[in-house]
């Protein structure tokens, strides 16, 4: 019996594949979500400033160091933690890495975009994991890879007074410099479907991460120590420490209340993209 034949006896049959094709599955969605986040130029030249700021910024840190402990003044030594300094930059790329979280989002608000995509997923759910896991994996391989990038640049600077990731948390404070920046651009991301405005999320996150800690400095002492070490940035940065300060968390333990900030926001997110229009 011929196809043509199958098919004009069991024409449903037919109608089935093509709908299959046409199914709308979390696989499909991810990998639409991967071709607009790699074909922004955007994205590109914000990922690019991002390892640009951890390895230039960790290096030349590194080498500001490296000449002051090679002139020593016996009155001011010199000490300084040589982990911490290689990972200065960490400090700056957060704004880049934070700023493309919000922008894979606002930008299609902006553009009008995002009908078009919640048109085509009209569950919308799928579209907010596409776009918080393809943007962790992304950014997760790229800010590790810059992290251990001058982590090593900064050690070969310092030469005899630097470390090794041999050494006791060093390593983990590497790694955890790539998972930091990934879960602040987690939280631009989820901003980012909260606000709907580029330039409101982006003060928003930027509140969180550096006005937020600042102001909470005015606080009584006997409130401080039990609120300052626990919001989003310094909880995050405590992973990055090789020795925590007395009344910091756990290294994992606060890198564990970011990430629940993070989910938080996303929760959030998921709860307003289901009720609100496009």
């Amino acid at each position: 019996m011929s196809a043509a034949t199958v098919t004009a006896l069991h024409p449903s049959a037919e109608h089935d594949k093509a709908t299959e094709r046409r199914r709308v599955t979390q696989g499909r969605v991810l990998a639409s979500e991967w071709i607009k986040l790699r074909s922004l130029r955007s994205t590109v030249y914000t990922l690019l400033a991002a390892i640009v700021m951890t390895v230039g910024a960790g290096l030349l840190l590194s080498a500001f160091m490296a000449s002051q402990v090679a002139q020593p003044d016996p009155q001011h030594p010199v000490q300084f933690d040589p982990t911490g300094a290689s990972l200065r930059g960490v400090f700056l790329a957060q704004l880049a890495i934070g700023v493309l979280g919000v922008l894979l989002v606002t930008g299609e608000y902006s553009t009008g975009m995002i009908r078009a995509t919640l048109s085509a997923v009209p569950t919308r759910l799928p579209v907010l994991w596409a776009k918080a896991g393809v943007f962790s994996v992304v950014s997760a391989v790229l800010m590790t890879a810059a992290s251990f990038t001058a982590f090593l640049g900064g050690q070969a600077i310092l030469g005899t007074h630097g470390t090794t990731l041999a050494a006791t948390g060093v390593a983990r404070a590497v790694i955890g410099a790539g998972l930091y920046l990934t879960v602040v651009g987690l939280l631009g991301v989820g901003l980012g479907f909260i606000i709907r405005n580029t330039a409101g999320a982006i003060a928003t996150l930027f509140g969180l991460l550096l006005i937020l800690p600042t102001l909470a400095e005015v606080l009584p002492s006997s409130w401080a120590k039990h609120v300052v070490p626990y919001l989003p940035s310094n909880a995050g940065q405590a992973v990055m420490a090789v020795q925590q300060a007395p009344g910091d968390p756990a290294p994992w333990t606060g890198f564990g209340v970011f990430c629940a900030y993070a989910a938080a926001t996303i929760i959030a997110a998921g709860i307003l993209l289901k009720r609100r229009d496009a």
